[in-house]
């Protein structure tokens, strides 16, 4: 089996992080989205991927390189024109040849993992595969309608009055069979070639289509509120690792990871957080679900519920909360405030007033 993550895509929903980074590489937890969905990938024993990329080719290219560093080999594909999901198969069919593949949305963090379903799908191998999870409100996703043995009867995207509450969450499995399916489909009425039309053209062509809900916690990472809950999730379930400088002034509580090179002096670290390599905290106070990346500074600060990227200074701001700070952005106060919420892009300078 190979696997064909997505990686193109404008991130319209995350700027404007997405005018000077892939959405695909915003952290969580520290680690790019990107790399958490290669993880969840080699975890079911797949090490051949392709990753399809648009116009942040070289970006992501400098974040996964080959592949190695995560036990992966990995074949970009360029997509010069962001035409579907189902373009995207058209796009790789040179790479996927005739081999069964799982296609996975590269800014869906799925925690708990896929490796039940690829064992389900590996021991049953119907021509595809699709995964879905119960949701509150269906009338936002792609929605499954399924017979009582668990096959797809249909699906129906964005429903205003849905027969079901099993959204589609951007994890595929296919057989070669789907690329009958792509070449059989024409671009639907967003200019797009659909993957849900794609399934669908399966299903009434009598192929054997099936679901399989995943229970676990999952998030699409399209959005800023969308990225903090996601980053206080994963933050919840990681393991103290203290292998940074502490000085004594210094109070760590809670599940918290101080990266080697990391510095605290005088400051406070609830947890869960986690302080990324070579950033110094000083005077300041990081309140649980926070994540600071590499090579930062802190000074006189306090912060909570936030994401700092790497090589971001945050100086002298008081009451900083579900904040998502891009990478070498610069922050500053004159005064002390309470209850600032900032969305700062990357090499961005602001001042914080009271």
């Amino acid at each position: 089996m190979k696997a064909l993550v997505l990686s193109g895509g404008a991130g319209t929903r995350l700027r404007p992080f997405s005018y000077s980074m892939p959405k695909q590489l915003i952290p969580i937890a520290n680690k790019p989205v990107l790399e958490h969905v290669l993880e969840n990938v080699r975890a079911v024993g797949v090490t051949d991927v392709g990753v399809v990329v648009g116009d942040r080719a070289d970006e992501i290219a400098q974040v996964i390189g080959d592949g190695s560093r995560l036990g992966l080999r990995i074949t970009l594909i360029p997509q010069e024109k962001p035409l579907g999901l189902a373009h995207c198969v058209a796009l790789a069919r040179p790479f996927l040849g005739d081999d069964d593949f799982v296609m996975y949305l590269g800014d869906n963090m799925l925690p708990g993992g896929i490796a039940g379903i690829a064992a389900d799908f590996a021991a049953h191998r119907p021509d595809a595969e699709v995964v879905v999870h119960k949701v509150r409100d269906p009338r936002a996703f792609g929605v499954a309608e399924l017979a009582p043995d668990g096959s797809v009867l249909r699906l129906v995207e964005k429903p205003e009055h849905p027969r079901s509450d099993l959204a589609l969450i951007g994890v595929y499995f296919f057989t070669p069979a789907v690329h009958d399916a792509v070449a059989a489909i024409a671009p639907g009425a967003r200019g797009e070639l659909e993957i849900t039309d794609a399934i669908q053209w399966l299903v009434t062509h009598g192929s054997r289509v099936t679901a399989s809900e995943y229970d676990g916690y999952w998030k699409d990472t399209g959005r800023a509120d969308d990225v903090l809950a996601c980053n206080r999730a994963m933050l919840g379930e990681q393991t103290t690792r203290i292998d940074g400088e502490v000085d004594a002034a210094s109070v760590v509580a809670g599940r918290v990871v101080i990266e080697a090179g990391a510095r605290l002096v005088g400051s406070t670290v609830a947890g869960p957080a986690v302080i990324g390599s070579g950033t110094v905290i000083a005077n300041s106070t990081v309140g649980p679900h926070t994540s600071i990346g590499r090579d930062c500074v802190l000074r006189d600060t306090t912060l909570t519920d936030s994401i700092v990227m790497d090589g971001a200074s945050i100086t002298a701001v008081t009451g900083l909360r579900s904040s998502l700070i891009g990478r070498n952005a610069v922050v500053g106060a004159g005064a002390e405030g309470d209850g600032h919420r900032l969305v700062i892009g990357d090499h961005t300078h602001i001042e914080v007033a009271a």
